[in-house]
């Protein structure tokens, strides 16, 4: 993964935690990177094991600090110069959402070995839409389920979201429905 995921954890964990945690967090993994670089890629098992070493650091499951972080990562990226990116890409929730493929191939001009995951609406209603997550990487679904929030809180729109399929239970992907009311 590239150097920005790993600096976005760093900064969700310092800035609700302090830099302390973090140092904590680094020791328990074995991670002896300074300063990631955001244009820079790193193995995924360094994610992996700063994931697993919050986990134990913080008391939350890595599913609980995936969350957070996915809707973390909304709001980050967004400062970190991809918002106007982010605002190319819809106006609302579902057509944000219907545009993510689009967005990661123009990310993919500044990442050129970005590997990105693929999104498809289908099934989409008034206020409902399902919505089909492909990764090659493992372990990455409940992140998802906090980048959707973190879209809801950006688009000013309550979202409820429920795993319909799960590809950790044998299905060929994950798959969401996502019922949401625009404020």
């Amino acid at each position: 993964m590239y150097g920005l995921v790993n600096k976005a954890i760093q900064d969700m964990v310092c800035s609700r935690f302090g830099e302390e945690t973090w140092k904590q967090i680094k020791h328990k993994a074995e991670v002896d990177v300074d300063v990631f670089l955001s244009m820079e890629g790193y193995p995924d098992y360094i994610t992996h094991k700063l994931v697993k070493a919050a986990s134990v650091v913080l008391s939350l499951s890595p599913k609980q600090i995936m969350q957070a972080f996915g809707e973390f990562w909304v709001q980050y990226t967004a400062q970190e110069g991809y918002g106007e990116m982010m605002d190319m890409s819809g106006d609302t929730l579902p057509e944000f959402l219907e545009n993510l493929d689009n967005l990661h191939a123009r990310v993919g001009v500044s990442f050129p070995k970005l590997q990105p995951p693929s999104f498809e609406c289908t099934d989409m209603e008034e206020n409902s839409l399902s919505l089909h997550y492909r990764s090659d990487r493992e372990g990455l679904t409940p992140m998802v389920i906090g980048l959707i929030q973190g879209l809801g809180t950006r688009f000013d729109t309550e979202v409820h979201i429920t795993q319909t399929q799960n590809r950790d239970e044998g299905a060929e992907h994950d798959e969401f429905l996502v019922i949401y009311k625009p404020n």
